[in-house]
C-alpha cells in the first residue's frame, strides 16, 4: 500500500488543482471586500464573539483591510504558482486570521478552506505548470498528494450526508419545508418549491447525493456524469440558498477526481488561450495521455517525502475524528450545539430565538434589562438568540461591563425562547441560573431548559 502511496504519477491534477484553489480564493476576497463585508462585519461591531482557546484573535481596525490584501495577493501567488510554499503559507495564516476574528461569521466552507490551504502547504503544487517551474522539466509527484486531496473532498461530502440521516431531515423534511416555500419568486421554480413533495424529494436526494457522489466520482465509468451532478447540485443550491463562493469550490475541487490527462487537457486549453508559463520547460505535445505519460517518465527527484506524507495523514485523521466528538457531550445535538462545527452538518437546522439578560445587583438587588442589540449588530445579535456558546459568552460580556466600583460582579440571567426546525417556540436558557457561575466546561444540558423532542440519527 505505501509502494503504491508513493508510486511517481503525473502532477498535472495538482497544477490544476492550485489554479482552481487560489482563482476561487481570490474572487472570494475580491466579492467580500466589494460588498463592504470587511467594515459591516470587522470594523463595525464594538464586540467580537471568540472562539475558545483563540480569544487573542481580533480584528486589527483598519489593519484589518491589510490583511485581506495580504490574502488576496497570496491566493492569487498559490494560483500562478509563485513563490508557492511562501504564498500558500502566506494564505493559510491570513485566511486563518480572518476566520477567527469573528465566531458570528462561521461557516463550514471557511474551515474547509483552512485545512485544505493547510495541507496544501505540504505539497508540491507548485512544480508544474506554474512560474516557479518555468525552467524546470516535467515534474512528477507521490500518488498520495493528489489522493489525499480527492480524500479530504470526498469526507466533506460523505459527513454531510450522514449528518442528514435524522428523522428531521429524512422524516419532516426540515429545515427545507421551512425554507423552500419562500422562495416563491424564482422563475419556473417558485410554484414548485411550494409543494410538500418537493421538500421530501430535495431533502432525500440530497442525503444521497452527499453520501454517493465521491465514490461515483472515483469510479471511472461515472465519473464524467457524476461530475455533471457535481455541477448541477451546486448551481442549485447557489440560486436556493445565500452560500456564498461554496458551490463553485466544491465544484473546481471535484475535478481532482479526473485523470491526469484531463488536467493535462486543461492545461493545454490554458496555454492556448493566455499563453500563461509559455516558458514552462515541462510543455510538450500530444494527446492527453501522451502529456501525462510524458511527465511520468521523466527523471525528476520526488521532493515530497515521509515528513510531509505524515503531517497530511495526521490532519486528515482530525479530518475524520474531529466531527465525531459530539457525541462525548450529552444532550439532543441540534439543542445544546455542543459539538456542532467543524463537523460539516451543512443547513441542518432552522432556529429563531428571542433573548434578554437581566442584570441583578448582588448588594442592593435592583435589577436591570439589556436588550443585546444595544450592543451589537443585528447579524450579532440574531446569532447570538440561538447558540448556547454565544449566550454564555455575552452574559460574562455584560457581568464584567457593569461590575460594581468595588469589583463585584452582577448577576446575569438570561430570558430565552427557541424553536427549532418548524416547532414551537420553548424556553431556552433555564432563568433561575446564573449565568456568571457558568463556566464553558459546564455541560449545557445543566443550564440549558430540556428539549421537549426527539431528533433520532447521526
Amino acid at each position: 500500500m505505501l509502494q503504491r502511496l508513493f508510486q511517481p504519477v503525473a502532477a498535472a491534477p495538482l497544477a490544476v488543482f492550485r489554479l482552481g484553489f487560489g482563482l476561487m480564493m481570490a474572487l472570494s476576497i475580491v466579492r467580500f471586500w466589494a460588498n463592504g463585508w470587511i467594515e459591516k462585519l470587522y470594523l463595525t461591531p464594538d464586540y467580537f464573539f471568540s472562539y475558545r482557546y483563540f480569544e487573542w484573535v481580533k480584528p486589527l481596525g483598519s489593519g484589518t483591510y491589510v490583511l485581506f490584501l495580504v490574502a488576496l495577493v497570496s491566493a492569487l501567488m498559490v494560483m500562478i504558482g509563485w513563490k508557492y510554499r511562501l504564498a500558500i503559507i502566506l494564505f493559510f495564516l491570513s485566511f486563518t486570521y480572518i476566520e477567527l476574528m469573528d465566531k458570528t461569521t462561521y461557516l463550514n466552507h471557511y474551515y474547509f478552506i483552512s485545512l485544505l490551504s493547510f495541507v496544501l502547504i505540504w505539497l508540491p503544487a507548485g512544480d508544474y505548470y506554474s512560474v516557479d517551474a518555468r525552467k524546470r522539466p516535467p515534474a512528477k509527484v507521490p500518488a498520495w498528494t493528489i489522493l489525499s486531496l480527492q480524500a479530504f473532498v470526498a469526507v466533506v461530502y460523505v459527513y454531510a450526508g450522514l449528518a442528514k440521516l435524522n428523522s428531521d431531515w429524512l422524516l419532516e423534511a426540515q429545515p427545507l419545508a421551512t425554507w423552500l416555500p419562500a422562495k416563491y419568486s424564482l422563475p419556473l421554480l417558485g410554484d414548485l418549491l411550494q409543494q410538500r413533495w418537493v421538500h421530501y424529494a430535495f431533502s432525500w436526494s440530497g442525503a444521497g447525493y452527499d453520501l454517493l457522489i465521491p465514490f461515483f466520482l472515483w469510479w471511472r465509468p461515472t465519473r464524467t456524469v457524476a461530475f455533471a451532478l457535481v455541477v448541477v447540485f451546486h448551481v442549485l443550491t447557489r440560486v436556493l440558498f445565500p452560500i456564498g463562493m461554496f458551490p463553485y469550490i466544491m465544484i473546481v475541487s471535484a475535478l481532482v477526481f479526473f485523470d491526469a490527462g484531463v488536467h493535462e487537457k486543461i492545461i493545454a486549453f490554458l496555454r492556448r488561450a493566455g499563453h500563461l508559463f509559455s516558458g514552462d520547460a515541462g510543455k510538450v505535445s500530444g494527446s492527453g495521455a501522451d502529456l501525462a505519460r510524458t511527465q511520468v517518465q521523466g527523471q525528476v527527484k520526488q521532493r515530497t517525502g515521509s515528513f510531509s506524507f505524515w503531517v497530511v495523514s495526521a490532519v486528515l485523521l482530525l479530518h475524520l475524528l474531529l466531527p465525531w466528538r459530539y457525541l462525548l457531550h450529552p444532550g439532543e445535538l441540534f439543542w445544546t450545539e455542543a459539538g456542532y462545527r467543524f463537523s460539516w452538518r451543512v443547513m441542518l437546522m432552522e432556529k429563531a430565538g428571542y433573548l434578554t439578560y437581566t442584570l441583578k445587583d448582588r448588594a442592593t438587588g435592583k435589577q436591570r434589562v439589556i436588550d443585546p442589540s444595544t450592543y451589537l449588530t443585528a447579524f450579532q445579535a440574531k446569532q447570538l438568540s440561538t447558540q448556547p456558546d454565544f449566550i454564555l459568552e455575552f452574559a460574562h460580556y455584560l457581568a464584567q461591563r457593569h461590575r460594581r466600583a468595588d469589583g463585584s460582579l452582577p448577576a446575569v440571567y438570561a430570558e430565552s425562547y427557541v424553536a427549532l426546525n418548524g416547532r414551537s417556540s420553548q424556553p431556552y436558557v433555564n432563568p433561575d441560573i446564573d449565568l456568571t457561575t457558568v463556566t464553558f466546561a459546564t455541560p449545557r444540558q445543566e443550564w440549558l431548559m430540556p428539549f421537549e423532542d426527539v431528533i433520532y440519527g447521526l
